[in-house]
């Protein structure tokens, strides 16, 4: 069952709309603090105020334990309590702990990055397209707290009490990522890698990595990574950087001949590689400037986590003046296709 502290910090978290208990205020206070003082530290790490930078650092680190206290404390719930509770109090925890994972994230990409425009404050909203409570103070200090779409999904039919860790992309991920890749260095150790796998990491994700990895997102889970959001403050750069540099290398890396003798999977990838991106339309160029991707893994069927991606790359493409944002898909691709529709 719960124990005491676990129900002392429920009902502090949902105490009254507008006046919260201590572990809602404690999360308000250094939520609003962070986000106040941010330009205290990030790259280059020489700011001025040295000192400012590990305070902002203790700030961050209790912060993203009183996250990770109301994420246990979701999960408790999920498997602690009869039916009836869990699907009277679910709703409420469950939308908390997505906008906390959000938070989390975007809290530690302050303390990586150089925000180089002002965090823009969600202040556009009406009233009523926000809630009330904790969540709803939490959601308009996020920089895409007025939109209130992302905000307004029903929980999964089915309360799972999986724990989730979202955080931006470190760059021991990249060392991992490029070790793997140097054990299977030859012509036939591309080979065996194109046939044990539908396509190499790169199809997806590797542009993104190259080009912009301050700007892409990992979602962890107990069996390890399960999604990812990654994103271009300035598509139109990024685009023109991918066709004119990045695609003909990895075109040389992995030539068409690779793909003879290996299974369909495996040529689709190498195909993808060699296959001339359709060019954006500059009128969504000019009005959307920021472009966006997003995956989780299958066993994610909870859209809670998805959610906490879509909201913290936006608002860190947001915190550095992007006014909008667009995605590719191919029309024959359900899978994304349904992904995405499942976001609104």
């Amino acid at each position: 069952p719960l124990t005491l502290e676990e129900v002392r910090m429920l009902v502090e978290l949902f105490y009254l709309p507008y006046h919260h208990g201590l572990q809602a205020r404690r999360l308000l206070e250094h939520f609003r603090w962070l986000r106040a003082n941010s330009l205290s530290v990030g790259v280059p790490a020489a700011a001025a105020d040295a000192c400012g930078g590990t305070q902002w650092r203790g700030q961050a680190q209790s912060f993203q334990l009183l996250c990770a206290q109301v994420c246990r404390l979701h999960s408790r719930l999920v498997r602690s309590v009869g039916r009836a509770l869990l699907y009277d109090l679910h709703r409420y925890l469950w939308d908390l702990r997505n906008v906390l994972l959000a938070a989390s994230a975007f809290v530690l990409w302050l303390g990586c990055q150089s925000i180089t425009a002002p965090i823009l404050l969600a202040g556009d909203a009406e009233p009523w397209a926000r809630r009330g409570g904790l969540f709803g103070e939490l959601q308009a200090l996020l920089p895409v707290g007025s939109s209130c779409d992302l905000f307004h999904h029903p929980p999964p039919l089915s309360p799972s009490s999986q724990l989730y860790q979202l955080r931006p992309l470190l760059p021991l991920d990249k060392v991992r990522a490029v070790a793997r890749s140097g054990r299977r260095l030859g012509r036939a150790g591309l080979q065996a890698q194109l046939r044990g796998a539908s396509a190499p990491a790169g199809r997806l994700l590797g542009s993104f990595l190259s080009l912009s990895p301050e700007y892409t997102f990992v979602l962890e889970d107990e069996g390890g990574l399960c999604g990812y959001a990654a994103g271009a403050l300035c598509a139109e750069r990024f685009l023109q950087q991918r066709d004119s540099s990045w695609l003909p290398a990895t075109r040389h890396k992995y030539p068409q001949d690779l793909g003879a003798g290996t299974p369909a999977p495996g040529q689709e990838a190498l195909l993808f590689f060699h296959t001339e991106p359709l060019a954006v339309p500059l009128p969504v160029l000019r009005r959307f400037p920021s472009l966006v991707q997003l995956s989780t893994a299958p066993r994610v069927l909870d859209v809670g986590p998805s959610l906490s991606l879509a909201i913290c790359l936006l608002s860190a493409l947001r915190a550095n003046g992007s006014r909008g944002v667009f995605c590719q898909v191919s029309a024959t691709d359900q899978q994304q296709l349904s992904f995405y529709s499942r976001l609104g």
